[in-house]
């Protein structure tokens, strides 16, 4: 899939990438010297960064974000483990795709409350969730999509990476930027319940 999408490019005027060339801006340009570049980012409609939601302003920073995007699949400890870690922290929203549903620990959906969290399969990411007065973190993969999104919002991001270009992301997030921090796994790669953020 990823080789296709990259079969034409000697056949383009320009290549349009969705950043800041700030952000990348060796990788940019290094790219820059092999093809027509043009940084266009971050492509957010300016509605969400000039209108806010002002009502529910009821848990003030207080809500947990949790989205990994529409391609990760996560063990299914590991899926155990966010589940009873944000169970027992604050107010959370967990997008959880139903082909991954089966993962939750039984009787976890049951014994959900809706004062607690909620869990759903899909929500408008940027325009309800991110952008509203109560996101506390946004508990991510690190796609570059969704960082751009928490950024243009001021959300603050914890990192757990999953493949490809998202422990680079990670670093970024982290250490760069320094607009986040990124969960610290065990020696199996999974992050527990109880662990602190590096």
């Amino acid at each position: 899939m990823l080789v296709n999408q990259f079969s034409n490019l000697d056949k383009v005027d320009w290549v349009l990438i969705n950043s800041i060339h700030e952000s990348k801006k060796e990788v940019i340009d290094w790219m820059s010297k092999k093809h027509p570049i043009k940084t266009i980012g971050p492509t957010i409609p300016s509605m969400y960064l000039d209108k806010r939601l002002h009502d529910d302003k009821e848990y003030g920073l207080r809500v947990v974000y949790v989205s990994f995007g529409s391609f990760a699949k996560l063990e299914a400890e590991q899926m155990e483990e966010l589940a009873w870690g944000l169970k027992n922290s604050n107010n959370f929203l967990w997008v959880v795709r139903s082909t991954e549903e089966s993962k939750l620990p039984k009787n976890f959906l049951e014994e959900l409350t809706i004062e607690k969290g909620l869990v759903v399969s899909w929500c408008p990411q940027l325009q309800q969730v991110l952008e509203h007065e109560s996101m506390g973190c946004f508990l991510m993969h690190c796609g570059w999509n969704s960082i751009l999104e928490a950024i243009s919002l001021g959300v603050p991001m914890v990192t757990i990476p999953q493949w490809t270009d998202q422990p680079t992301n990670a670093k970024l997030v982290k250490d760069v930027w320094k607009i986040g921090v990124r969960a610290k796994q065990d020696e199996k790669g999974i992050v527990r319940r109880e662990r602190k953020m590096n």
